[in-house]
């Protein structure tokens, strides 16, 4: 059994599990959006999510104070 790793904090200067990354898949889909996908359609994506995000109304989060 492998240990399990924090891939946030292990692998800041690349992966060091190489072929044994349980995460591989993701970075192969991201470099491929990313090598797909020009500069402007990206901002536009993120334009529409920051839009979708201010049209949301606020979600109030009330404490429990019954402990």
């Amino acid at each position: 059994m492998e240990p399990t790793i924090n891939c946030a904090e292990a692998c800041v200067n690349g992966c060091i599990l190489g072929d044994r990354c349980p995460h591989r898949s993701y970075a192969e889909s991201a470099s491929k959006f990313i090598k797909d996908t020009s500069l402007d359609t990206m901002l536009e994506m993120a334009d529409e999510a920051i839009r979708k995000k201010r049209l949301q109304p606020p979600q109030w989060v009330i404490p429990d104070f019954t402990e």
